[in-house]
């Protein structure tokens, strides 16, 4: 496997689950089961996660794949693999609030260093190409030709006037309690992995992650915000963020653009 050979089957595999996604969020009704840790699941996150991981293990046999909705893949570990989340935002996709995306990204030696974002219903894509550099694609998203991108990169931060982005779905008062360490000039909620897009982008300068996350959650958003520039640390120790971890569970954590003067948790 080269990069140049793995941009092009992610980009295109996240286009075709996202189109999948769709289809069932478009339509009238879609059913929702609850797995054994009391998180949501759908028919959407079970399709998209079937298209993503059958063309991932035709295009690359050999390497390991470690996928949300597959418990089994869970087992294995190692340094350098694939890891998707077919369908981060699930509570997103049931409320029909749009805000949930496709992620695929590959992890070596522990850090995340290609990856795909995309949010079908918002028509965004983001991703890293074959140079380590982080994209914006925008256009007809034609799963076999890409289209029109534009280099992103983060924000060189005013720490007099930082813009905040925060999730959606788990806010809590210890967020907001870390949130007021800084002066800040606004803050946005967004759902799933687009909170280190808009981190990438410049669009906000920091998102304090203090609540339950999973690598898959997070692999592929990190590497679009590392390839834009950007960092993604230990919330407890501002050590850098590690995959690969036993039970792939993520400690809190702090995405951010490095011009942000970090606080002390």
């Amino acid at each position: 496997m080269t990069y140049e050979n793995l941009v092009p089957v992610i980009r295109k595999l996240a286009i075709e689950a996202g189109a999948k996604i769709m289809e069932i969020y478009n339509s009238d009704d879609f059913d929702v089961k609850v797995k054994s840790d009391d998180s949501p699941v759908t028919e959407a996150d079970e399709a998209a996660d079937a298209l993503i991981s059958a063309g991932l293990r035709a295009a690359f046999p050999d390497m390991m794949l470690v996928t949300e909705e597959q418990a089994a893949s869970h087992k294995e570990r190692g340094e350098t693999f694939l890891i998707v989340d077919p369908l981060d935002g699930t509570k997103e996709f049931i409320h029909r609030r749009g805000d949930f995306t496709v992620n695929i990204a590959l992890v070596e030696k522990g850090v995340p260093t290609r990856g795909v974002v995309y949010a079908p219903a918002r028509q965004r894509m983001f991703f890293t190409l074959a140079d380590g550099s982080a994209v914006e694609e925008t256009g007809a998203f034609d799963p076999e030709n890409i289209g029109e991108t534009r280099a992103i990169r983060v924000a060189d931060s005013d720490n007099s006037a930082l813009m905040v982005v925060a999730s959606k779905s788990h806010h809590d008062q210890a967020t907001d309690d870390y949130i007021n360490k800084y002066s800040v000039k606004d803050s946005k909620s967004a759902g799933s992995s687009l909170k280190f897009c808009l981190v990438a982008t410049g669009e906000a300068d920091l998102y304090p992650r203090v609540g339950r996350t999973m690598e898959w959650d997070t692999a592929a958003g990190h590497a679009v915000l590392a390839g834009a520039g950007g960092k993604v640390v230990r919330f407890d120790d501002h050590s850098p963020l590690k995959y690969g971890k036993e039970g792939y569970a993520n400690p809190f954590f702090i995405a951010y653009a490095p011009a942000v003067e970090l606080k002390e948790a």
